[in-house]
């Protein structure tokens, strides 16, 4: 609930600054001079911005599989040690942070790895191969942690 409460605090930040920079720059009245209704543009580029950040939001683990190329690892019958192991330290970790266990994925590419999901309790991480193969286990267990 945290994550979207600030998620919405911040879009309407974006939308006061950008509403109180265009009156102080006098945009405002340029534009309603012109015949355009800077409210309605206002609630417009609003509506449309708020949607996109949601459907973002929700449709971010399905995309990051889809454009990483990640292979969600089955926690029950991992295909070897370092998969078990990973999966063995992701789910540690989101017992000690109070979450839910999320969705462990791997990929091929380099050094980097990366969480997403629109709920903390469904979420995606997904490591590299080129972070598993240069780095310890203790290494790449800080990286998960962070």
């Amino acid at each position: 609930m945290k994550r979207v409460v600030l998620f919405l605090m911040t879009n309407l930040a974006v939308v006061l600054v950008l509403s109180a920079s265009m009156r102080i720059l006098g945009i405002e009245s340029y534009l309603t001079g012109q015949g355009l209704n800077f409210d309605a543009l206002l609630i417009f580029a609003a509506v449309i911005g708020f949607g996109g950040a949601f459907i973002s939001l929700f449709i971010s683990k399905w995309m990051a599989k889809r454009s990483t190329g990640a292979r969600v690892i089955n926690p029950q019958a991992p295909a070897d040690a370092r998969e078990a192991w990973l999966v063995d330290t992701v789910a540690q970790l989101a017992k000690r942070a109070g979450i839910g266990m999320p969705e462990v994925a791997i990929y091929e590419g380099a050094p980097n790895a990366f969480a997403t999901g629109a709920n903390r309790n469904d979420a995606l991480v997904a490591v590299s191969t080129g972070l598993l193969n240069s780095m310890t286990e203790e290494e790449v267990a800080a990286v998960l942690g962070h």
